[in-house]
């Protein structure tokens, strides 16, 4: 990884393993002081190796267990309609993750919605009318055997 060293990193695995941690607990399993891992700390913040740092919510707990993966293919490939399916994904809560792939589809949308019911609201309200689209196909997730795992860096 370019610009950063092995304490960076094993502050970025720390982090990315409990974002809760204090910076004294955060110096002490990386093995430096406390000002130095706060220094470098905000420098991973600066320099966007951090963006965020945020709490994982169970979907169950919140009332939305179900998971939809949705592919969809436009009409056309043009930087107009990417852009303008792009800015509809980002205004639909439901829509998790808005991913430009390679393959069959052109975009593979995560969806979290409370049930089946719900799903068949948000498509037929929103998901239909998503400019420029030819197609969308549907894939109900029945289990999440790994997700959100830390990345192997």
């Amino acid at each position: 990884m370019p610009g950063i060293d092995r304490i960076d990193r094993a502050i970025l695995r720390a982090l990315h393993r409990d974002g809760r941690l204090t910076n004294a607990e955060l110096a002490d399993r990386v093995n430096v002081s406390p000002a130095t891992c706060h220094r470098r700390t905000q420098r991973l913040f600066a320099e966007g190796f951090i963006p965020a740092v945020r709490a994982e919510v169970v979907p169950d707990a919140v009332g939305l267990g179900a998971l939809v993966m949705v592919g969809v293919v436009l009409d056309r490939s043009t930087p107009d309609s990417f852009a303008a399916l792009e800015t509809a994904a980002e205004g639909i809560p439901e829509v998790l993750d808005c991913l430009l792939v390679a393959g069959e589809f052109d975009y593979l949308l995560k969806i979290r919605v409370r049930d089946m019911n719900s799903f068949n609201t948000l498509h037929s309200r929103k998901l239909i009318a998503l400019p420029g689209v030819r197609q969308i196909r549907t894939f109900f997730v029945l289990k999440s055997i790994k997700e959100n795992a830390p990345l192997p860096f």
